[in-house]
């Protein structure tokens, strides 16, 4: 039994040497391993763009889709809006101006219903509280949301993009 306790802590110091053994070869593998695996990719060893012809003919086609959609886009001037703010805000007054990008096919459709468009807007920017305009942020969301219900009245897919041409506190 005495012999049995002197060879458990004999072999104890052994085990604590061979578990740091363990986690510093853990780490150097770990080390080289992340090491030439950022090499490859860095390299372009691994996970490098097909060949040269390939690349250059998927080029050449990126630009021809690109200049047809800039060839497809219109953008529709909104009248310029004026919203007096009301208590609570630092400025009396909002001036808005804005483009809406429409695909040129829908020029004419969104150019139509203009009307219903500058509605839309001036009823949510007059429900907007004061506070909110004097955020920095406030551009951003007033941007989304003034894009969001232009089109759910001209209807989906009509209009890309809401461009804010001037966008006044006074």
């Amino acid at each position: 039994m005495a012999n049995a306790e002197a060879e458990i802590g004999a072999e104890a110091p052994e085990q604590k040497k061979s578990g740091k053994k363990g986690l510093l070869i853990g780490v150097v593998l770990a080390l080289l391993l992340g090491g030439g695996g950022f090499y490859a990719v860095w390299s372009g060893m691994i996970l490098a763009p097909g060949d040269d012809a390939h690349d250059e003919a998927e080029a050449g086609h990126g630009e021809a889709d690109e200049m047809e959609s800039i060839a497809d886009v219109a953008f529709v001037p909104v009248e310029p809006i004026i919203v007096s703010l009301g208590p609570g805000s630092r400025s009396n007054h909002l001036r808005f101006r804005a483009q809406l990008e429409v695909p040129a096919t829908y020029e004419q459709d969104v150019t139509q219903l203009m009307p219903r468009v500058v509605d839309v807007m001036n009823s949510y920017l007059r429900a907007v509280e004061p506070s909110v305009m004097d955020r920095p942020g406030a551009l951003i969301d007033l941007r989304a949301q003034l894009l969001r219900r232009v089109q759910l009245v001209v209807g989906e897919g009509r209009v890309r993009d809401l461009l804010v041409m001037e966008f006044v506190l006074s």
